[in-house]
């Protein structure tokens, strides 16, 4: 089987995932796994998609056809995606304000971790006034990582945003 990466995004309305669904299933593909998502208007998400080599580039042709009502990207995936060594879940939370994400990611990029999966959220802070950040992350995390330096440094960039960050 060959595994397609599918990058979808338009304007939200009733039906994309249908329509995105009712195309993968007409070229024999299977839905896999996927992260959708209504951001501002938006509706946005990665799929990945299974289907038979012979099947891929017909598959591709009609995702790329949905375009007006979706743009679709389509990459190819790999089957045998290395295991991650170990998978830490990090877990930030603060006020709000511009360069978290940036600094977390800088921090994780320094010590070898690679990204996973990334959900970020802004809200009103209910007693203080003001807008909350919040963040999970997995990242994966190979065996020459230091953890103990890892933390540390976690520490540090978390008193220096003022924010908590929690290690699970």
């Amino acid at each position: 089987m060959t595994t397609l990466i599918l990058t979808v995004a338009g304007a939200d309305r009733p039906g994309l995932v249908a329509a995105v669904a009712d195309v993968v299933e007409a070229h024999g593909g299977n839905w896999e796994s996927s992260q959708l998502a209504e951001l501002s208007g938006t509706f946005a998400g990665v799929i990945e998609v299974s289907v038979a080599p012979d099947r891929s580039a017909d598959l591709e042709a009609a995702l790329r056809a949905l375009d007006g009502l979706l743009t679709v990207a389509v990459r190819t995936g790999t089957e045998n995606a290395r295991a991650p060594d170990r998978l830490l879940e990090l877990r930030v939370l603060g006020n709000d304000r511009p360069g978290i994400v940036r600094e977390v990611s800088t921090v994780l990029h320094a010590h070898a971790l690679s990204i996973e999966e990334l959900s970020t959220e802004t809200r009103d802070a209910a007693m203080a006034g003001g807008r909350l950040f919040e963040a999970t992350v997995a990242a994966r995390v190979p065996s020459s990582v230091d953890l103990d330096a890892l933390r540390a440094d976690l520490e540090r960039l978390a008193t220096e945003i003022q924010v908590d960050i929690a290690l699970a």
